[in-house]
């Protein structure tokens, strides 16, 4: 592809991707996804979805690359079990347990590509400050505190649509363990580009709460 892989965009100091290009890499990974899980004849897992495998084309549009640890069923049948495969920070945790890929555990993967694209970080990025180890710890972090200039990718200064990050920001956060939304939900959420649209957040050490965490994104929306 002309402009090669995703990840040198994201883990290098230049040229800086768009905010525009951004979400619309997303959105073309979301589709793509959702075209294997749900509209082609059979399902297809890809069970490797990361930033290295989301080819650009001469205009920055996502191909979905790589599928070579692919898996195929049919639409109702059950996953068969396997080897857990996979990139550190982009693995569902739910896969050293069960060993059986799933549309969800793309999903989850999906969801730390998202936080990866909106934050131009790794989900885990090995030469950071142990609290910054992990990206979904350290976006956590900054929810709670309401601190939500820190949270996008500072490469793009001021020039982003706050509403749009947000909804990235919350569709990746989705990914933590208890309320991961289905592959067409997530893409209707960013289709759509409306933070209402958008489950509230759960902790990720507690169950699954609406009360919680809503003010700081609603102020983030409104500045």
């Amino acid at each position: 592809m002309p402009n090669g892989s995703l990840d040198k965009f994201l883990q290098r100091p230049r040229p800086v991707l768009s905010w525009p290009q951004r979400f619309r890499i997303l959105r073309g990974v979301a589709s793509a996804l959702l075209y294997l899980h749900v509209e082609w004849e059979h399902v297809v897992i890809h069970r490797d979805v990361k930033a290295s495998n989301g080819l650009l084309d001469a205009e920055f549009n996502p191909r979905l690359g790589d599928f070579g640890l692919a898996k195929l069923h049919d639409h109702g049948a059950n996953p068969s079990t396997t080897r857990a495969v996979g990139t550190l920070g982009y693995l569902a945790p739910e896969l050293t347990r069960t060993s059986k890929a799933t549309a969800s555990s793309d999903v989850y993967s999906f969801g730390a590509l998202v936080l990866e694209v909106v934050c131009g970080r790794r989900p885990v990025e090995p030469k950071a400050l142990p609290e910054e180890l992990v990206l979904v710890d350290w976006l956590w972090e900054r929810w709670t505190a309401g601190r939500w200039a820190d949270v996008v990718d500072h490469r793009l200064g001021e020039d982003y649509d706050r509403e749009e990050a947000v909804v990235g920001y919350k569709s990746g956060a989705l990914v933590l363990p208890v309320a991961w939304p289905r592959t067409r939900e997530v893409v209707r959420y960013l289709d759509g580009g409306d933070v209402t649209e958008v489950p509230p957040l759960p902790s990720p050490s507690t169950e699954y709460d609406d009360s919680e965490g809503n003010d700081g994104f609603d102020d983030f929306v409104h500045l």
